[in-house]
């Protein structure tokens, strides 16, 4: 997972984040009080910080030169997606998602940390990470939409559903065995290999559009359950969503179709899915489209050799990939091909977004339902901290 930071310059006695609240941070009650927090406020006076963003709305600052040793100790660290869905639902969402966000490695994926270091040929590492933050450049960065019925969510990494989604979620049962678990758990999927129906409805990028036969809009999904994916929690109420995604006139797309079954339909804003792991060679940060990796058949042994290309992008070239840009996608998710009781999962930036039924622990509650979901790209809307 990649800690996520906003650099700023400020004094230390009063202070106004960048999500317009304002609090006194030596003697106040707010999140920044001396008496709730073992950070040594008084040294950090008139120095450079950081602001770590550890929930909605909540930022510590934390003085550079003890940043890692503290923030390591002190504090658990922040998914990219987290902070942009905040941003999101705030009324001053215009203005919040501009705040350029810094992104350290800090755990099993890191998958955009390592596509910004990766594009100057950097190594993913965290002192490379925090000097990116330092030195101040920024590039856009796409994000996309994900809707169904009034529920959204925002994502800048990827969506994953079949073959990638089962070894991410399903494999979280091996976390004992440490990162290696991804690997085990592969090799049991791919020789108990599940496909799925459903279908694929895309308005292809320039130059793409020979992929699935030609279709109208298909309509998004109506649904409108909304729970919770917290099994500890009561279902939650979620806050109005002033952001509504970009403004697309979806009927007059040209849009195209591919019909199941499926082994793995991929989605992807970045190249890289993980530090190991280069699912989309071709993508880019900000050029308004989202790549597009799908699966529909593919022997066991080649699929063997296919996977072991994940870690420089050659599995693309495969004849059993097809590898596009869109620009919006409609997720028709169905069940297993020969079992209807047993449903997928879609997996968002690491995160489950929809249980299937019959799925691993489907009795835990998600954010959407196992249903038909829309995506669209907005380009360039957030802002990250880059090398160059």
């Amino acid at each position: 997972m990649d800690a996520v930071v906003a650099g700023v310059e400020e004094k230390l006695s009063e202070t106004t984040s960048c999500f317009g609240h304002r609090r006194r941070n030596r003697t106040g009650s707010g999140a920044g009080s001396s008496k709730n927090s073992s950070i040594p406020w008084d040294a950090l006076r008139g120095s450079l910080f950081l602001l770590i963003l550890l929930g909605e709305g909540n930022l510590v600052p934390i003085f550079f030169g003890i940043m890692l040793n503290l923030f390591w100790k002190t504090h658990k660290s922040i998914l990219l997606f987290k902070v942009v869905n905040g941003l999101l639902q705030r009324e001053d969402w215009d203005t919040a998602i501009k705040i350029p966000l810094g992104v350290v490695p800090a755990g099993t994926g890191n998958g955009m940390a390592k596509s910004l270091l990766d594009s100057v040929g950097d190594p993913c590492t965290i002192t490379n990470a925090v000097l990116a933050i330092i030195r101040g450049h920024k590039r856009s960065l796409d994000v996309a939409t994900i809707t169904q019925g009034e529920t959204r969510f925002f994502s800048v990494l990827m969506l994953a559903w079949g073959l990638v989604a089962d070894i991410d979620i399903e494999s979280e049962k091996y976390r004992w065995m440490g990162s290696a678990r991804i690997d085990f758990y592969a090799l049991s999927r791919i020789f108990h290999l599940r496909h799925y129906e459903g279908c694929l409805y895309f308005v292809p990028a320039p130059g793409f559009e020979a992929y699935g036969e030609t279709i109208s809009y298909p309509g998004s999904s109506a649904s409108k359950r909304i729970i919770s994916d917290q099994m500890d929690e009561e279902p939650v109420k979620l806050k109005r969503v002033i952001y509504q995604g970009p403004e697309i006139d979806l009927e007059n797309l040209s849009w195209r179709v591919l019909n199941g079954p499926f082994i793995s339909v991929w989605l992807h804003n970045v190249p890289w899915g993980a530090e190991n792991t280069k699912a989309a060679p071709d993508a880019e940060f900000s050029d308004g489209y989202l790549d597009l990796i799908i699966m529909k058949n593919c022997p066991k042994l080649p699929l063997l050799s296919l996977m072991s290309d994940l870690n420089n992008g050659g599995h693309v070239k495969s004849p059993h990939v097809m590898y596009l840009k869109v620009k919006v996608l409609v997720l028709e998710p169905g069940p297993r091909l020969g079992d209807q009781e047993k449903e997928g999962i879609i997996d968002a930036d690491g995160e489950v977004l929809a249980r299937g039924k019959g799925s691993y622990q489907c009795e835990q509650k998600t954010l959407m339902a196992y249903d038909k979901l829309q995506i669209t790209v907005d380009q360039g809307l957030a802002t990250l901290f880059a090398p160059i």
